[in-house]
């Protein structure tokens, strides 16, 4: 994010106040979708948390401390994030000898004699392992010792690393001042961006900045295309495999999601195409074991293939209808 997030404003007051009168938490679980601010809001912590010379709630950017920070060069802050694996990808989860190496830096003494941070972002891609791993880390924390846990969907954390964290959760901010920080980004229509986005700033942002509000628009079309056998599905999975598969996946759900409340107002929706309300919500449910399955190994053209063909079987409706009773 660029300009600060006014909406954080207030949690940026109660840290602050924290930290004058030594009553932080030696773990955070800053969760919330992305585009919320959680980041920005860390970023803040964290400069001001290592800066040796603070001016009211920031931190000064000139002190030593806080030039090594920008460097990324500070010994008292430790990053761990997903890391590129022999054949030179990046890995889709944090593993459990990154959480290992990052245990035994924990035990340091601060070099500088304040905090010492490590920041594990994104948190809910740790696997099993590492996540039973940091559980210790957690158990034994250390004098001035701060572990910064970051998730877009912090509910995939196993339930005993979540209860031994302070959770913050990052909701939707009031629109008038998601609108007014869209502006402030020069965005062009802002409103537009902010409802495709269904209210998060951060994401309203990025459909911007990337073309995926184009994206957003080309899924309807795909969607309506298909249904109606106007469209070649292995065409459109070679298309949608191309470019943003897990993005259009998000899109093709929220869609779907539109159309089926869409339907139970009694009103047309966004697909324009007449099914009953049990298939929309059939397939809403399908895209979205589709973005699961392609977090996992499953080649992505199969799992797109799959979804595209847009059946559902009578017992999948079944299913669905038994689930929301």
């Amino acid at each position: 994010m660029n300009a600060w997030p006014s909406w954080l404003d207030g949690l940026r007051t109660q840290f602050n106040q924290r930290i004058e009168q030594d009553r932080m938490p030696h773990a955070l679980l800053l969760g919330g979708a992305a585009g919320l601010g959680k980041r920005a809001l860390l970023e803040w912590l964290v400069a001001r948390l290592l800066c040796q010379l603070p001016e009211g709630e920031q931190a000064c950017g000139t002190c030593h401390g806080c030039r090594l920070r920008r460097a990324g060069t500070h010994p008292d802050l430790v990053r761990v994030s997903r890391e590129v694996n022999r054949e030179g990808r990046q890995r889709t989860e944090i593993v459990v000898d990154q959480v290992r190496i990052l245990r035994a830096q924990v035990t340091l003494s601060s070099q500088f004699g304040g905090w010492r941070i490590t920041v594990l972002d994104p948190a809910d891609r740790l696997n099993m392992a590492a996540a039973n791993a940091l559980l210790k880390t957690l158990e034994e924390p250390g004098g001035n010792t701060l572990l910064a846990l970051v998730a877009d969907q912090p509910w995939r954390l196993p339930p005993t690393l979540r209860s031994r964290c302070q959770a913050v959760n990052f909701a939707l901010p009031d629109p008038q001042q998601a609108l007014a920080w869209l502006q402030k980004q020069g965005i062009p229509d802002c409103a537009t961006a902010l409802a495709a986005a269904q209210g998060n700033p951060g994401r309203a942002l990025a459909l911007v900045g990337d073309g995926a509000l184009a994206r957003r628009d080309q899924v309807r079309r795909d969607l309506i295309a298909l249904l109606c056998h106007e469209a070649d599905v292995l065409e459109t999975v070679g298309q949608w495999k191309q470019d943003e598969p897990q993005e259009r996946l998000r899109f093709a759900a929220e869609w779907l999601a539109e159309q089926t409340c869409a339907l139970a107002k009694g009103e047309t929706g966004p697909l324009r195409i007449k099914r009953d309300i049990w298939t929309w919500s059939g397939l809403f449910e399908q895209a979205n074991q589709a973005r699961e399955a392609l977090r996992g190994p499953l080649r992505p053209d199969l799992v797109l293939m799959d979804f595209l063909s847009l059946r559902v079987s009578t017992m999948e409706v079944r299913s669905v209808r038994v689930n929301r009773r």
